[in-house]
């Protein structure tokens, strides 16, 4: 509508006019907002007034006074003139009058007909409008005016928990600049719907909020398949590894076990057994149907122990073979040791996979202790200890989690990471036990035994760090330093006592230095190095490493032989006992295993059982070893005999012919200095 006459402006456009003077002092003048905004915000404020009666000594519509906005009536003329005001430029020429109708009333139908849900909800939290969208998208009307006079917080459910409603509250007294969030809405038909719902204030003046709401239920839908793609097995359906670390960490978490349930925890971690051949001579996809048919007998046998429980046990495929059931709150023990009974038995069952018949079993580790102070990384660790121990034992069984086994094997890594470098800081010593000649008491020679004087163990014998440096390979470097320390205190002796008798120092040799050194050119540079005569150096093998050898390490013994040096098998009658090969080896020494003499502790008439009637000994000791002795000297061998521990199992072993005696009758192993007083006494007349 326009006004280009001298005449007074219809009541319309002397409303619009008031308006757009208004807001021409405001933040709504169109070189400040878009026309889209300024539209948006001044429509719902103008639309009203179009062909509403004005009560000119008021200044405003009859009957809105009381209701328009503050922010926008303080801005208003004190009174509306009949005509427009003397020298202002006619409605047509300001373009505000007619225009600023139009674009009320294109913007009210494009707020309602809007497909973003909406409502201008003023301060005290009510709906002032909304569109027509967001009464369909709620299911509560069939247009935007039911919702007028609503509890928007109610509509969409901001006050249901008090995070939200806090920051819902602070954006309608103006001191947060807007609020975003995710609900979850209840339609009236049933359904449920995720809604995002964004709470932004409108300008002061105006004393209001925008409230904007968007379904994005497809949105969350897409989002749970993708995350259940993500945290599940494509092979099993089994959650994977991410998620099961997920649930586990959540567990541990003290609010999930202080409030209610037992506090506890319990992993079964199982491998299983030989399915690497299975891939191998069926191929992956016989190995993929089997993992699948795993998974449905571990997720029955979970169903089962859940039954009448609060909480059904968690399986998992955690890679390869590998799979885990964790078993929340658990009760004790018992209910693991149950679990992984039934995993086993249902196991055991053979599997028909499209005419294939395979049979397969499972190792299982077992860990159930107190959630408190227990980490996600700390239970996995026992459980893959655990589970290693089930393998080692023997296969297809579970084993339960062993502290005291588990200290073991963790001092076991403490001693080998530190092996190597322990040579070279002079960790370790040398002590001597004397080799006794059994018919007239001499000392002939000592055999060397290595200490380790840990600075965090303390004294080791060799049976705690052997096998580790046999397994690691740095029994090489340490076997190297035994026989250069050893010979070169065997030369010291024969230097310090030369009217003794010079004693021969015997070393052992495990089989990996023969395989993985130049033991021949070792010892002959450390017996030029130290000019210990090649026949005072006896060298120890097992038995076990020397019976069946050849190749390197017979031409390596035959070698040794051929210098001068020794060659002793250690704890003969305990191995291969192969005494036909016996018979080509260049061995000198048999050294009795001291499980058979300790059948010769007492003497006939001298024994005496806990009923004080003297048990008499077992005849069959006696003659496997006075066997093996007339054996030994048949093939030019001299026989040593270990553990003499009484004089009763010396005098036996002397009337069968051992030559040599090694034990605590004599001495335990002794420093060097011990030796050198032996050595002393000897030579006194």
């Amino acid at each position: 509508m326009s006004g280009t006459s001298d005449g007074p402006a219809p009541t319309a456009d002397l409303v619009r006019s008031a308006v757009t003077e208004s807001h021409a002092t405001s933040s709504l003048r169109a070189g400040t907002l878009s026309h889209e905004e300024r539209a948006r915000r001044v429509e719902p404020l103008v639309e009203p007034l179009i062909d509403t009666p004005v009560d000119l000594s008021a200044g405003l519509p009859v009957g809105l006074s009381s209701k328009f906005p503050v922010g926008l009536a303080a801005g208003l003329p004190a009174r509306l003139s009949a005509a427009a005001p003397a020298g202002l430029p006619s409605h047509t020429e300001a373009g505000s009058g007619a225009g600023t109708g139009v674009e009320g009333r294109t913007f009210r139908a494009t707020f309602a007909a809007a497909p973003l849900a909406m409502a201008v909800v003023d301060r005290e939290g009510r709906v002032v409008t909304a569109n027509d969208t967001l009464a369909a998208l709620l299911g509560i009307g069939s247009d935007g005016d039911g919702l007028t006079g609503r509890i928007a917080a109610d509509l969409v459910d901001l006050a249901s928990d008090a995070r939200t409603w806090h920051a819902y509250r602070e954006v309608l007294r103006g001191r947060q600049a807007r609020l975003r969030c995710t609900r979850r809405l209840k339609h009236p038909d049933g359904h449920s719907l995720w809604a995002q719902v964004t709470v932004s204030p409108l300008p002061e003046e105006e004393r209001a909020v925008l409230i904007s709401v968007s379904d994005i239920s497809g949105r969350r839908e897409l989002q749970a398949r993708l995350r259940h793609l993500q945290m599940h097995d494509p092979v099993t359906r089994l959650p994977n590894r991410t998620l099961f670390f997920e649930r586990l960490s959540a567990a541990l978490e003290a609010e999930a076990y202080e409030e209610s349930g037992t506090g506890r925890i319990g992993l079964c971690y199982l491998d299983l057994d030989g399915f690497k051949a299975v891939n191998d001579t069926l191929g992956h996809r016989v190995g993929d149907r089997l993992l699948a048919a795993v998974a449905e007998r571990l997720t029955r046998c979970a169903n089962e122990a859940g039954y009448a429980r609060t909480a059904t046990p968690l399986v998992a495929r955690l890679g390869g073979d590998e799979f885990a059931l964790l078993v929340e709150d658990s009760t004790g023990t018992e209910q693991l040791a149950d679990l992984a009974d039934s995993v086993l038995k249902s196991l055991q069952v053979p599997f028909d996979l499209s005419g294939q018949r395979l049979s397969v079993s499972a190792s299982i580790g077992v860990v159930e202790r107190h959630a408190a102070g227990t980490t996600a990384t700390g239970l996995m660790q026992a459980a893959d200890t655990t589970l290693y121990w089930a393998k080692a034992d023997g296969k297809a069984r579970w084993t339960l989690f062993d502290p005291e086994r588990n200290a073991h094997r963790m001092t076991r890594q403490a001693l080998s990471s530190t092996l190597r470098p322990a040579v070279e800081r002079g960790e370790f010593a040398l002590e001597y036990q004397p080799l006794v000649c059994m018919e007239d008491g001499v000392v002939r020679g000592v055999e060397a035994l290595v200490r380790w004087n840990h600075p965090q163990f303390g004294t080791l014998t060799p049976n705690r760090f052997i096998g580790l440096a046999e397994e690691d390979g740095s029994i090489v470097q340490l076997g190297r330093w035994v026989l250069a320390t050893a010979c070169r205190q065997a030369r010291r002796w024969q230097l310090e006592h030369p009217d003794a008798e010079p004693i021969f120092v015997s070393v052992n040799v495990a089989v990996r230095q023969v395989w993985d050194s130049d033991l021949v050119s070792d010892v002959a540079a450390i017996l030029a190095e130290t000019g210990l005569a090649p026949h005072l150096l006896q060298l120890e093998l097992t038995e076990s490493a020397v019976m069946g050898s050849a190749g390197r390490p017979l031409q390596a013994l035959q070698a040794l032989s051929d210098m001068g040096v020794g060659i002793a098998i250690d704890d003969f009658g305990t191995g291969y006992s192969n005494l036909a090969y016996l018979s080509r080896l260049p061995v000198s020494v048999l050294k009795l295993d001291g499980s058979f003499v300790r059948g010769f502790q007492y003497e006939s008439g001298d024994h005496e059982g806990a009923d004080g009637v003297g048990a008499p000994p077992n005849p069959a000791d006696e003659v496997v070893v006075e066997a093996m002795i007339q054996l030994a000297h048949r093939l030019g061998l001299t026989v040593t005999a270990e553990c003499v521990e009484t004089a009763g199992q010396a005098t036996r072993l002397r009337r069968i012919g051992c030559d040599t005696g090694q034990g605590w009758l004599y001495s335990r192993p002794v420093a060097p200095d011990r030796i050198s007083a032996l050595l002393s006494a000897a030579a006194c007349p």
